[in-house]
């Protein structure tokens, strides 16, 4: 069976911006499981929206749009309606794990931070750790560059205060 170019494309476009939407997944779930379909929910919105890409917004403005209106929806409907209880040891903490090295400590604790945010503050400081301008943000977010400075300024507030408390 041959592959579409369409298919080709977007399957290009999903492995280019992978790290994005694996971080996107890590800051709105903590379990493994629930990252994994969380992804899996996000590429499969991108597929549905893809043939509607226009080129007049960048890739990453458009993945990061849906990626995180997917993201947030699904943890609105998790916290809804919370998982039975399963058999068998508790998944660990993905924020308590985080990779070895010298500031382990630091990232484990800012992960925390971030889990105590709203679900529109995790994306702001989403984008702020994935280097995205003002400009950038106000597109993906759908608000003025001025909105996006006005609260990226309270998010900073707000996670120095939570590092405090966990200090």
């Amino acid at each position: 069976m041959a592959v579409s170019v369409a298919s080709a494309s977007f399957v290009a476009h999903i492995n280019a911006h992978q790290p994005l939407l694996l971080r996107i997944c890590r800051m709105y779930c903590a379990a493994a499981g629930d990252q994994q379909d969380l992804y899996q929910e996000i590429v499969l919105q991108l597929w549905r929206a893809y043939p509607r890409y226009e080129a007049r917004a960048k890739f990453s403005t458009w993945l990061y749009r849906i990626a995180l209106n997917v993201a947030i929806s699904d943890l609105r409907q998790r916290t809804r309606k919370p998982a039975p209880e399963r058999f068998g040891p508790a998944l660990p903490d993905v924020a308590a794990l985080p990779d070895s090295g010298p500031n382990a400590d630091d990232l484990a604790q800012l992960y925390r931070a971030i889990a105590r945010l709203s679900d529109v503050e995790k994306a702001f400081v989403l984008l702020y750790l994935e280097e995205r301008t003002y400009e950038e943000m106000a597109d993906i977010l759908g608000i003025t560059q001025n909105n996006v400075r006005v609260k990226m300024h309270r998010v900073q507030d707000k996670l120095r205060h939570f590092l405090t408390q966990l200090a």
